[in-house]
């Protein structure tokens, strides 16, 4: 037994209105957006879903460090546990991207379970198996006492039953918004908890995966992951999870979780826009600075990497404008020649952070805080 899904209210209606709205305005604007400018935000959006995604579980990496390292870096400082979770999220994630229209695509057991080794699979043992279902009892123990079960999955025996009955639910189509068809499914797989590990990311992810086919924006502009990660909603994700009962409970109403899971949409969609608008208004500023100092305009790409991230490394630079390992250390070191940017550590770790001569405005804009509406409370 599912849990079914609930009813929405007018308000309920109204928000979910609002996101598609957004989310709209957002794709018809996209095409509009050069594509070095639409690559780097696409690979930022990425890169934070991977890190706050992790950082719920306890796997803590910045987003700037997400970004190198799946750029191919290797010189990051983090420990070799964050750095094996961070690359099997993403390369868990990358796949999902690339289903997002795959037109003979079917949710199968099979597929859960291959990207659950995607996940998971650096961690496989007997005891604890990537890729099948779990063969024992799972908890989720309470963070302030872990000898206290904040909450018991189902039995074993139960869940090849439960997840034959999640998969049919998943294959068969119905009138509900594809968003709100997206949140039941994060809490069926959380709740039923099929994996010895990895299952709270893999709940999000087939959220995400759902979002996707809905087919209305890319995988890395529709993914909520980013603002759960955010701590104050992650203790709320726990509460709200937590208040639907300690034991598999589906024969119940879960309004609440729906309510989470509207502003989340509303409030990610809110903070991907100013991304995007503040993004745009940096490049332009950056267009501008780089025509006053007589630079080069494929520069903007490493200024602008370092008004938004506060950061850039020559590996990225040089991906990013497709340069020759000397070209793009010569550029490199003529900003820093020049004060523009300051060199920071030394040969393959070194990276560039804002100099003296760095652009005051340009640093406002890309540090200027957005204000998020809870439209629950409007």
């Amino acid at each position: 037994m599912l849990f079914p899904t609930p009813a929405l209210t007018g308000t309920d209606e109204r928000l979910l209105s609002e996101v598609d709205r957004m989310r709209g305005e957002l794709r018809d604007r996209l095409p509009e957006v050069p594509a070095k400018r639409l690559n780097r935000l696409r690979e930022f959006l990425t890169a934070d879903a991977v890190a706050a995604s992790n950082s719920i579980e306890g796997f803590k990496v910045a987003t700037i460090d997400v970004e190198d390292l799946l750029a191919g870096e290797h010189d990051v400082d983090i420990s070799e546990e964050n750095r094996a979770e961070t690359l099997a999220y993403e390369q868990m994630m990358t796949y999902i991207q690339t289903l997002h229209d795959v037109e003979d695509f079917a949710y199968s057991k099979e597929m859960l379970n291959a990207l659950h080794w995607m996940l998971q699979g650096h961690r496989h043992s007997p005891r604890k198996p990537a890729g099948q279902w779990r063969r024992g009892p799972v908890y989720v123990t309470d963070a302030r006492d872990p000898s206290i079960a904040a909450y018991t999955a189902p039995d074993a025996e139960a869940v090849p039953a439960l997840m034959a009955e999640l998969v049919d639910w998943l294959e068969t189509a119905d009138s509900t918004h594809p968003l709100v068809r997206a949140a039941m499914a994060h809490l069926h797989l959380v709740s039923i908890h099929p994996w010895a590990g990895g299952n709270g990311r893999m709940s999000r992810s087939l959220q995400t995966l759902m979002i996707a086919r809905e087919g209305v924006l890319a995988p890395e502009f529709s993914s909520i992951e980013a603002w759960l990660g955010r701590p104050g909603n992650t203790w709320e994700y726990y509460q709200v999870l937590g208040r639907r009962g300690s034991e598999y409970l589906p024969d119940q109403d879960v309004p609440e979780w729906i309510r989470f899971n509207l502003i989340a949409y509303h409030q990610q969609a809110q903070t991907v826009h100013a991304r995007f608008v503040r993004s745009g208004r940096v490049w332009e500023q950056l267009l501008e600075f780089a025509a006053a100092e007589s630079l080069d305009e494929r520069l903007i790409t490493a200024l602008h990497d370092v008004a938004m991230a506060g950061r850039v490394r020559r590996s990225r630079y040089e991906q990013s404008e497709s340069l020759s390992v000397q070209q793009a250390q010569r550029d490199l070191r003529e900003l820093v020649r020049r004060q523009i940017l300051e060199s920071v550590g030394r040969t393959r770790a070194r990276f560039y952070v804002a100099g003296a001569r760095f652009p005051e405005k340009v640093s406002e804009v890309a540090h200027t805080p957005t204000t998020l509406r809870n439209c629950y409370r409007t």
